[in-house]
Parts: structure tokens; sequence; C-alpha cells
């Protein structure tokens, strides 16, 4: 190609690439970049996945109720058995919870907030215990103590959740 051809294609490849750039900018500012990442799903609220939640809340405060029955046999780590179950117990209500409708959190809003609140009273009685050991009374006593409080603390709130779970009808069709 002689070198006025060239000069005359040259400027007519210029202005023809900058009308595409042109055409095409709005399209690649809505354009998603490569690393975007989709929103996560939402947990499932669908009944048998609020039953198997029901259910396995019901099952953590049974695990949690039978490490306060065999606490005192543990040679050590009691405490920290017992904390770790009372967690366990707490990540599965919310497990729960995150199951449940819009509709049913709006209706069940308050009794919700006092399962809530019970879950707190029960930790309260890990920072009471401290406190009784801080304050000179028997570690085994205090321990003693708290199991015998949060067995039956855990009982009644495993008794209300299944009264708010029945008024939001969960697991229903």
């Amino acid at each position: 190609m002689n070198s006025s051809k060239l000069k005359r294609i040259v400027p007519s490849l210029i202005a023809g690439g900058a009308l595409c750039v042109v055409a095409l900018y709005p399209v690649m500012l809505v354009a998603q970049p490569w690393f975007y990442a989709p929103p996560p799903m939402p947990p499932a609220t669908n009944q048998m996945a609020q039953r198997s939640a029901l259910q396995n809340v019901q099952s953590q405060v049974n695990w949690f109720q039978n490490s306060l029955r065999n606490a005192s046999s543990y040679q050590a780590g009691s405490y920290g058995n017992v904390w770790q179950q009372f967690q366990n117990l707490r990540a599965s209500y919310n497990s729960f919870r995150a199951s449940l409708t819009s509709q049913q959190l709006s209706r069940g809003a308050n009794d919700l907030a006092q399962l809530d609140a019970g879950l707190d009273i029960l930790q309260e009685a890990f920072s009471n215990y401290q406190q009784e050991v801080a304050d000179g009374q028997s570690s085994t006593q205090a321990f003693n103590d708290m199991c015998q409080v949060l067995a039956q603390a855990s009982n009644v709130w495993a008794q209300e959740l299944t009264q708010v779970s029945n008024r939001l009808r969960v697991g229903w069709r």
C-alpha cells in the first residue's frame, strides 16, 4: 500500500473506531464487572425447611439439657462444654428464625423478641457463675447452682418455643 492511500484510510479507521466506542460506551457502563458476585441466596422458608430448623432447635435444647445433667461427671472442661452447648443452641435458634417468612416474623415479632430475651437471660447465668466464683463461693457449688438454674430455665424456654411455633404455624401448609 502506498502512503497516500494509507493517509486516506487511517483517518477513516480512527473515526470509525471512535464512533464504535461512543456508541458502545453506555453498554460498557451498564455491564457488570467480571468480579461481580451475585447477592446471597436467602434462606429457605418452605414448610420442610421450617420443620427441620425447629427440630434442630429442639434437639439442641435436649443436648444442652443433657450437658447440664452430666456436667458434674466431667473430669475437666465442664463449664466450657456447657457454654459450647449453649452457643450451639443460640446458633440453631438463629437459623430457625432465618427460616421464617416475613409474614411470620412480623406476626410473631413480640413472641420472637421474648424468645431472644429468654436466651439472653440464660446467658446471664454464665456471668452470674463467674461472679459468684470471683466473690469466693466454691466453684463446684456455683457450677451446680448454675446448671440447676439453666436446666429449669431452658425447659421453660423450650415450652415457649413450642407455643410460639404453633401460633406462627411453623412448618404448616
